[in-house]
Formats: structure tokens, sequence, C-alpha cells
């Protein structure tokens, strides 16, 4: 059996699901693209080819693996893309959450269904069908629950509004001890500079009492504020334009002192080492154009 334990993003990683991007299938079509940043890389045709994003994702699972790191990978599916493990599913406390994700991505929690099959079944939950949730807006931290959300009326236009407030709700009622704050994010089908996606996306906390984030991501300020004065702005590293575009909130914590990278992200990578963190540095340049980087091809399923 597997015991869950997941109570915040930093703590000692013990096990972890990584996605997969062997047999990823073809570029998709125009029509396919889940979000602005995929869309403007298959216009341009610089669409990550599979044999690059499968190097970049053996060089992730090796640094996991140098920390002792237990890692499940998902059962293949021909042809489909399986990179982004945390928008299917996620951890908090010792229950697992299968999300409610866009419906031709369904196969991708079948594909992990071996994993689930160890939990314990009382731990496992879904929502109804009402609620809209992905992992990329969930994060714990202490006795908070983050969750990115997006409070337009046009909710439904958007492919690129992954969680409601239904969602907020469903988290909320499942732990009511905790202060579940949700976050108001900035959505954009065409411009992927103006999009967050997920959470994770504009704001991430690393080590005990640090974070990145940007500004911009979020449409009231008091949102971005109220992570200001939880962390203090001192201990946020405040992401540019073109930093949160290539993904710089997206990295991911192995440890309060350890975290992965991307090996071009000069600015970000300097500032954690000079704040006392080990940096360990990957190729990732090329999953993050389809909008996503290391904490979205993660699910974490034990920290100490």
């Amino acid at each position: 059996m597997i015991q869950l334990n997941i109570h915040n993003e930093t703590s000692r990683l013990r096990a972890v699901v990584l996605g997969t991007a062997q047999s990823n299938g073809p570029t998709p079509t125009v029509e396919e693209a889940y979000d602005p940043k995929s869309l403007e890389h298959i216009l341009a045709g610089t669409y990550p080819v599979e044999e690059d994003m499968v190097y970049e994702m053996n060089a992730f699972e090796a640094i996991l693996r140098k920390y002792d790191v237990k890692v499940y990978r998902p059962d293949l599916i021909k042809n489909y893309n399986q990179i982004f493990t945390r928008d299917i599913g996620f951890v908090i406390e010792d229950v697992f959450i299968k999300s409610n994700i866009l419906p031709e991505r369904e196969n991708e929690l079948d594909a992990i269904q071996y994993i689930i099959d160890q939990i314990n079944r009382s731990k496992v939950v879904r929502p109804p069908k009402e609620v809209h949730i992905e992992g990329g807006d969930v994060m714990l931290w202490g006795n908070h629950i983050f969750v990115g959300t997006y409070k337009g009326s046009d909710y439904k236009n958007y492919i690129t509004a992954r969680t409601n407030m239904e969602g907020v709700a469903y988290i909320q009622s499942l732990f009511p001890n905790k202060i579940v704050k949700e976050f108001d994010l900035i959505k954009s089908k065409l411009e992927a500079r103006d999009n967050a996606l997920h959470l994770d996306c504009c704001f991430q906390p690393v080590g005990k009492d640090k974070g990145i984030i940007y500004k911009r991501g979020f449409r009231e300020e008091a949102d971005y504020m109220y992570l200001v004065n939880l962390f203090g702005k001192d201990n946020l590293f405040h992401c540019k334009r073109n930093e949160m575009y290539n993904m710089n909130s997206n990295i991911f914590s192995i440890d309060t002192n350890v975290v992965v990278s991307e090996k071009k992200f000069k600015r970000l990578n300097n500032w954690l080492r000079e704040n006392g963190f080990v940096v360990e540095e990957v190729p990732y340049a090329e999953i993050a154009k389809q909008e996503g980087l290391l904490r979205c091809s993660t699910l974490p399923l034990i920290r100490d």
C-alpha cells in the first residue's frame, strides 16, 4: 500500500508520479491546442519533438533518483500526451483527489490506475461533474490551501480556465479546518504571456519561507498582496513577463533546500543559490513550449 502524505510543497520528497513523453503522438492541429503557448509553437513550426522531450524527462528522473525518490511512471498509451500528471490528480494530506479534466484527457487517469489501486480506497475521491479542478491550481502551505481559479462570467469560454469556484468550495468541504484561499487568475486564449494557465504558472512557494511570484498573473492586486503579506516582499522572487512566459515559477522542490530548475533560468537560479538552495539544473525548455514545466509533470504522493 502507498501511504499518502502531502502537507506542503517543499518537504523531503519520497514518492512521485512523473509523466512520460514516450509515444507522445503527432504535433497537434491548431484546433487541438489546449493552451496559447502550444498554439504559438504549432503555428511557428517549433512544437517540441518526442525525442527531445524524452531526453528532458529522463534528465529530470535521474535527479529524482539521485535523491532516492521512488518514481512511478504512467502506463504507456500509444500516440498520447501523458507529460503533465499534475493536471490529472493531486494529494492533500492523505487523500488522493482525481481531477475532472478535459474529457479528451480522461485516458491519462486510467494510465495511473495501477498506482491508485495501491492507495486505501476510502482515501481516493472524485469530485462531482460540475466541480472543475486541476492539480496545477492547488498548493499546500502550512494551514493554507491556495487554489487558483477564474471568476469571470465567461469562464466556460476559456479552455485555459481549469478550476472553477465550485472547485474551491469542494476543497473547502473536504478540508474544513484549512484556510482555503482562492486566487483569481489572468486568462488568455491567444497570448501565453498573459495567461496564467494554473496558479503554479504565476506563483510557487520554495523552501520554508520563500516564493516565486508574477504580479500580473493575478486579476486582483489584493490576491497578489495577500501572498506578499504572508511571505514578505523580500522573500519573494518577482518574475518578469518573459520569465513567467518561460515558466520560472514552475520549478520543483525535492526538499526544503533542494530544487530542480530549468538551466536557462539564470536570474532565478542565482537568486535561489544566494538564498541557500541547492539548484539541480535540467534542460526542460522543449517541454515548456506546452505551457508546463517541472511542477506540471509531477504528482507527489509522499513527502516527509
